[in-house]
């Protein structure tokens, strides 16, 4: 169904035009959305530069996610499965195994649609699954050896102490010289398996953030031409393993005090990524049935996730409305998305849910990782990681990471959507979650492209002390 729009309508100083665009952009109709805005009065164009811009920069990134015609990725599959038929490509997509969108009459196949469809199909699952068999077996070994130390008062075992390094590299000449850079980086947080937080130094002048669910390093620096422009932080912190076993779990929990302001707040919704509706309670109390502990209802939420949504390639999270409905409709998620779904559908049972992220922190292996905290009374906040489950299924790690986290994490987000400290004016790289970093200047937000950042991690020695 094409968009429509009242162009009377929107020539009210006061009408709020954004729900058309809205509409035309999930629609695929670029070029209506793009009339809508050029039509808008001039008052109403200056008011609302930055809103515009916004909506511009997600078409962009729409069209940078969806960047292969139907012919490039045909091509690509019989590279790679030389006897593909088109009648079987033509079922993978009605599958959704390959995600394509139709773009102003055109199709276009997401640009990880050909790597994606080797984890989906079910033609290529007993290739793809071999893969990860190493990384298990190292997890296995190492959280059987944490389960073997002894924990402090909070349950936490196993502290260790990291050294770390960030860097961010703007390129040459992506602003003008003369121009300054802002920059947005991220930081560990105290929490339960993190403390003893500290920054030992930087290329740059730093202002850490304040009051924001993400946790950040800001830098400023003047471009200069034909020079790229390097940012760099050193900081240290102590990290520890944290599970619970779900049968203390069931002698710790408590009914709810439902009348809490912690209860009130994280079992309601957060747009736009959290929205508990009447079809989201509806698919939750499915997946539980007669149940009503909310640990074992937990439980099954994690094991329905882990085992129904395959891990895939995700598309730019600032490109999508609704996470969670995003994962249902196409059948799978990478670790950000099963996680939203599981706060979604856990917060629809009446359990409490919020979410953590950051970076895995694998000496020479870091890289981007999102899970969630699942609240039972009586015991507090328990780390839950449902993406990791889905390597775990039907092993002696599966009840694992339920209520369990190893100490390969740096956290530095708890919240989705936060706004900046200091503020930033354009438009977020990352809308949802925050592990890159940021960077912007006064004429607006700089994309991934056009820089590049890297958490190295230098060390991880055991800590002797515990605190009492």
């Amino acid at each position: 169904m094409m968009c429509w729009v009242s162009f009377v309508a929107l020539m009210a100083a006061d009408a709020d035009w954004q729900p058309q665009v809205d509409q035309c952009i999930a629609q695929g109709e670029f070029a209506r959305a793009e009339k809508i805005m050029k039509s808008l009065p001039k008052k109403v164009r200056r008011a609302d530069a930055v809103r515009i811009d916004s909506l511009q920069t997600i078409m962009q990134r729409i069209r940078k996610d969806f960047n292969m015609t139907p012919e490039q990725g045909a091509k690509l599959i019989r590279e790679r499965e030389p006897q593909a038929t088109d009648e079987q490509i033509s079922a993978w997509k009605k599958g959704k195994k390959i995600e394509y969108m139709v773009i102003d009459g055109q199709e276009w196949w997401f640009r990880k649609s050909v790597r994606n469809l080797w984890l989906l199909a079910d033609e290529f699952q007993e290739r793809t699954g071999q893969d990860d068999e190493a990384s298990y077996k190292e997890r296995l070994r190492y959280l059987r050896e944490a389960m073997r130390t002894p924990a402090d008062p909070q349950g936490v075992r196993d502290w260790r102490r990291v050294n770390a390094t960030f860097t961010l590299d703007v390129d040459a000449d992506a602003v003008p010289a003369g121009e300054t850079l802002r920059v947005w980086m991220p930081f560990p947080y105290q929490n339960l398996r993190q403390r003893r937080i500290q920054l030992d130094g930087g290329n740059r002048p730093v202002v850490m953030s304040e009051g924001s669910k993400h946790h950040t390093v800001y830098m400023e620096a003047v471009a200069e031409k034909g020079k790229p422009t390097h940012f760099e932080y050193s900081f240290s912190y102590e990290v520890g393993e944290r599970h619970i076993a779900q049968d203390d779990l069931l002698a710790l929990v408590r009914p709810y005090k439902t009348d809490s302001e912690l209860y009130r707040r994280f079992t309601a919704s957060e747009p736009r990524h959290i929205i508990i509706t009447d079809e989201m309670r509806a698919l939750a109390r499915q997946i539980v049935g007669n149940e009503t502990n909310p640990v074992l209802q937990a439980s099954m939420i994690y094991k329905w996730i882990s085992r129904a949504y395959p891990w895939a390639g995700a598309r730019e999270y600032s490109t999508l409305a609704n996470i969670p409905q995003y994962v249902l409709d196409n059948g799978h998620g990478d670790c950000g998305q099963v996680g939203l779904l599981y706060i979604t559908l856990v917060r629809s049972l009446g359990i409490p849910a919020r979410w953590e992220s950051g970076w895995v922190i694998n000496p020479g292996d870091e890289g981007w990782h999102d899970w969630a905290e699942t609240y039972f009374e009586g015991v507090g906040w328990v780390p839950t990681d449902p993406s990791f489950g889905r390597g775990t299924m039907d092993s002696p790690l599966e009840n694992y990471y339920i209520s369990g986290l190893d100490l390969y994490r740096m956290a530095s987000n708890e919240g989705v959507g936060d706004r900046l400290s200091p503020p930033k004016t354009y438009i977020r790289s990352e809308t949802v979650d925050f592990q890159p970093g940021e960077v912007e200047w006064r004429g607006g937000n700089l994309y991934y492209d056009h820089w590049h950042s890297h958490l190295t991690v230098q060390g991880i020695t055991p800590v002797s002390h515990l605190i009492k």
